[in-house]
């Protein structure tokens, strides 16, 4: 075997050139298959951990439409002692305007509770976070994204600043208690053309200044996810007691909407990975061209060869590795670039999504398949030359 190998090195270099070019195809439709699907688990990893800083782990709580009670501090009190709830938040978002020295931009605005950090992604990079006491107390502070530091103010750290927000129809003055961290994650990113910056404060004070005690959402994190049935219909039944009203709440299974997307992602994943595939079908018929031309070139060679004892199974073998061979050097080239470009985009957009072993070794598998099944037919025909007809080619 080793033989067959080292023959074939040796027919296909005669040809330089046009042996590079074939392994170059081979090479590139491995490196984007490889590269596609990296990109494509990178892509479900970010949605998801992104959906889960976001809160979307859980369950989300909201007054039902026929119900004229409207969710309470009380009700938001009640589903935090439940069982298997890790923390509960009231959620409130919209779109606003942040002023500052002139400038004005825009922002999307939550309102949030002191544990915020617990269900949503927030990470303080300069001064504290909003407190218990900023809460009850309806203060008018807030946290903003260092986007809104550079944008309003030329720098980052802008912790004791004054900023105007517009909250309810009103600009009303806050004090910056805290600067967040650029988010990175790829809902921020996909809005950061609309939405360039998130702004916090306390829920307590939007609710003063809109005039209403009501919450519009909670969201709940739980222990543990698989328990999302129980959990919700135990949030409803404690919700229905405490207001006295049948189906007062409506509650979503966030985990199955945020499976169902992953879901969505894995197959857009597959068929990206499909079309990359096709690349390895075009160079396929690269290495059946290249084979075939090889043949009619060496047509009195294996004339020759058949002539003095070689048997049409040893020339079948010879073809057979040279188009092994051109698949097999193309894969492990394809291999390497693949994976080289991964590392380097996942450590530039900052996602870990290393390349998976399981594909690579199904790209290897697929490109020598296709090389060899290609290679079949020129292989064939060159083991079926007479040795007589073959000689009097020139």
């Amino acid at each position: 075997m080793f033989e067959f190998f080292w023959l074939a090195l040796r027919n296909l270099f005669r040809k330089g050139l046009r042996t590079s070019l074939t392994i170059l195809g081979i090479s590139i439709g491995v490196a984007s298959v490889v590269i596609i699907g990296t990109i494509g688990r990178a892509g479900t990893g970010a949605v998801n951990g992104e959906l889960d800083s976001l809160g979307i782990s859980g369950i989300s709580v909201s007054s039902n439409v026929n119900c004229t009670v409207p969710l309470s501090k009380d009700d938001l009190e009640i589903i935090r002692k439940l069982p298997n709830v890790e923390n509960a938040m009231p959620i409130t978002t919209d779109t606003s305007l942040a002023s500052a020295k002139g400038e004005t931009i825009s922002a999307l605005l939550w309102g949030i509770d002191s544990g915020a950090k617990q269900v949503i992604s927030i990470e303080i990079k300069y001064g504290r976070s909003i407190t218990a006491s900023d809460v009850n107390s309806n203060a008018n502070v807030c946290l903003v994204d260092e986007n809104v530091a550079k944008n309003l103010y030329q720098r980052e750290n802008v912790v004791g600043k004054t900023i105007s927000l517009l909250v309810g129809g009103v600009f009303d003055e806050y004090e910056i208690i805290g600067v967040t961290k650029q988010g990175s994650g790829i809902l921020q990113s996909l809005m950061g053309d609309f939405i360039p910056c998130f702004v916090y404060i306390p829920y307590t004070t939007k609710q003063n200044i809109e005039g209403t005690t009501s919450i519009t959402q909670i969201a709940v994190k739980l222990s543990d996810s698989k328990d999302v049935n129980s959990v919700s219909k135990n949030i409803s039944e404690a919700l229905d007691r405490n207001k006295g009203v049948k189906n007062s709440v409506k509650t979503d299974n966030l985990v199955k909407q945020r499976d169902r997307l992953g879901n969505l992602l894995n197959i857009i994943a597959i068929v990206l990975s499909a079309i990359g595939a096709i690349s390895l079908l075009v160079a396929g018929l690269g290495v059946m061209t290249v084979m075939l031309v090889s043949v009619n070139e060496r047509t009195r060679e294996i004339g020759i060869k058949k002539a003095i004892g070689a048997k049409a199974k040893n020339i079948l073998a010879e073809f057979l590795f040279e188009a092994l061979t051109i698949s097999f050097i193309g894969s492990i080239i394809g291999i390497i670039i693949g994976v080289g470009v991964s590392f380097i985009a996942t450590a530039v957009f900052n996602i870990e999504a290393p390349p998976s072993i399981i594909q690579i070794l199904y790209s290897v598998l697929v490109a020598v398949l296709t090389g060899v099944i290609f290679g079949v037919y020129p292989a064939i025909k060159a083991s079926k030359l007479k040795p007589v007809d073959a000689l009097r080619q020139e």
